[in-house]
């Protein structure tokens, strides 16, 4: 990438860290038991916490007040109370507190961003939005990573945290930061042997003043998935996937004209985490309103997310209040 220098990483498990230093060639001297410890010794511009949900706040709490900028792997945080204590730190302190999503550097997604805002397919109406995978268990994640991403209370939840979180990230920013009025989810455990602590199917349902969202979050596909459509008044879009994307353009009654694109990847900084973060520090990129990676719109997904869970466990809607 040319635009990061990593200094240090934070692993009390020393087994794991020696085995990912042999086989991604790093000294394992570059490896600290914590974060107090790599701060002190490297004194970083910034940090990238992509461990459990759950130490997140616990990241913000100690860089923070050091001036220290952080991005956190999707979500923000394990709870809406634990986001909202980052918000204040971040703000109090004055850094940079951005979230990874992988469908964040999807060019697709920005694609049918373009075509909204050029009102290629009128305002929009309803959005479908369906990520995951067949399982953790299944996909063959290491037992490290497997034991808290099946825990409740260092993951947040199940399906309805781990993949639920992308659609409300992407509705959220195509809503431009639109409240929904009620959230609904319900939530299913169709793996007990492989999750019985968590929830491994999720479907969450947005509803909002003109428009409504349906978001899938399911570790039951199965083939691993990321993808959305758009509907409008006068069209609907297909993000396939990462590269692939089709617009169809209303005909009649069932008719229609479509156009179909394979797209390259985005330019940099728009196609990394890590060049992104880089940019913002280094003020060469100013975030557009409720980007995906903003703390503004990733305070909305943890409100989101919160209500998400709630409906599930009480078989309701919830009612969002007003910023």
């Amino acid at each position: 990438m040319g635009t990061i220098k990593i200094v240090g990483i934070v692993e009390p498990n020393r087994e794991l860290a020696e085995r990912y230093a042999r086989l991604n060639n790093f000294p394992i001297s570059m490896v600290y038991r914590t974060m107090e410890e790599m701060i002190e010794a490297t004194k970083p511009e910034a940090v990238c916490a992509f461990g459990t949900i759950y130490d997140h706040l616990e990241v913000v709490e100690k860089a923070a007040p050091r001036g220290i900028h952080v991005m956190v792997e999707k979500p923000l945080a394990v709870s809406l109370d634990h986001a909202q204590r980052m918000q204040s730190l971040a703000k109090k302190h004055r850094i940079h507190l951005l979230t990874n999503y992988e469908t964040t550097w999807y060019p697709t997604n920005h694609k049918a961003m373009e075509f909204l805002r050029k009102d290629s397919i009128g305002a929009i109406r309803k959005v479908v939005i369906r990520d995951g995978h067949k399982g953790p268990k299944k996909i063959g994640v290491n037992k490290e990573f497997l034991e808290w991403l099946t825990d409740p209370k260092e993951n947040g939840g199940g399906a309805i945290t781990d993949f639920g979180c992308y659609g409300v990230n992407l509705m959220t920013w195509l809503m431009q930061g639109e409240i929904p009025l009620t959230v609904t989810a319900v939530t299913q455990q169709l793996q007990p042997e492989n999750n019985p602590k968590v929830d491994d199917d999720a479907t969450i349902l947005l509803n909002y003043a003109k428009a409504n969202a349906t978001i899938q979050a399911s570790w039951n596909w199965p083939i691993g998935r990321k993808d959305m459509e758009i509907y409008g008044l006068t069209g609907v879009i297909y993000a396939d996937n990462r590269h692939n994307l089709r617009m169809r353009i209303a005909e009649g009654y069932d008719g229609y004209q479509e156009r179909s694109y394979e797209l390259a990847e985005n330019e940099a900084p728009m196609n990394d985490p890590f060049s992104y973060f880089a940019a913002v520090i280094r003020n060469e990129i100013t975030l557009e309103p409720y980007d995906p990676s903003s703390l503004e719109n990733n305070m909305i997904v943890m409100k989101i997310l919160d209500a998400a869970i709630k409906s599930s466990k009480t078989n309701r809607a919830i009612e969002l209040e007003k910023r």
